[in-house]
């Protein structure tokens, strides 16, 4: 079912940094991503979850740059897909399925394990109605084969029992300007996992990377 996007914008007085559009993965549609939403706007940017890649030119018009699309699942394979044909300057490629695993359990139960640890996501994805169960099963799309040139940040999940951590690795490794980051312990929708805080900021370490024109985030440890 296409749903209308869902938007998070910055606090009034907040300067806006950039613009970051959420493709969401099988079975889920754009209310999911309220957390994820909220967190980004907090720190500036201009978020909108759309239900379908027809969408995301519309939300590309006249928002602040930068603009990242932020895929997870076969949203992930979309945003891969987008970023070669239109005007966006980065992608966040989560949970990519470039395996084709199905939870072995294939009861909601098992899927709803694969998906996610975090006690929060797991009691809101067992009351969304709109959620469509077993969807996981389905084929995603395979990846274009003109991939993109823009910096890509892949993130997934150690304990990814539905796309291997492995082929995830290798994909970053192929692309121009390819970033990977392993989250110890995550699962399938590692945006919406039990380290959602250290993913989204990893997320806007990223783009704040991608603002300053630096090889990688600017910190100073020890």
């Amino acid at each position: 079912m296409t749903r209308a996007p869902a938007r998070w914008l910055p606090a009034e007085g907040v300067t806006v940094r950039g613009s970051v559009v959420v493709l969401p993965g099988r079975g889920e549609h754009p209310g999911l991503y309220a957390r994820l939403g909220t967190r980004l706007a907090a720190d500036g940017y201009r978020v909108a979850a759309v239900s379908s890649p027809g969408d995301v030119a519309a939300e590309l018009r006249g928002g602040p740059v930068p603009v990242v699309l932020l895929g997870s699942d076969a949203g992930a394979v979309q945003a891969v897909t987008l970023a070669a044909e239109l005007p966006v300057h980065a992608v966040v490629a989560a949970g990519l399925p470039l395996s084709a695993d199905a939870p072995a359990d294939h009861s909601w139960a098992g899927e709803l394990d694969a998906r996610t640890a975090c006690p929060v996501h797991r009691a809101l994805l067992e009351a969304d109605e709109h959620l469509e169960r077993g969807a996981l099963a389905a084929e995603p799309a395979d990846l274009p084969a003109v991939l993109p040139r823009v910096p890509v940040l892949v993130l997934h999940g150690e304990a990814d029992v539905i796309a291997s951590p492995k082929a995830a690795r290798a994909f970053a490794e192929m692309l121009p300007a390819g970033r990977f980051v392993l989250v110890g312990g995550g699962r399938h929708d590692v945006l919406n996992d039990v380290h959602h805080r250290s993913v989204a900021a990893e997320i806007v370490q990223f783009v704040e990377w991608l603002r300053a024109g630096t090889r990688g985030p600017v910190l100073v440890r020890g």
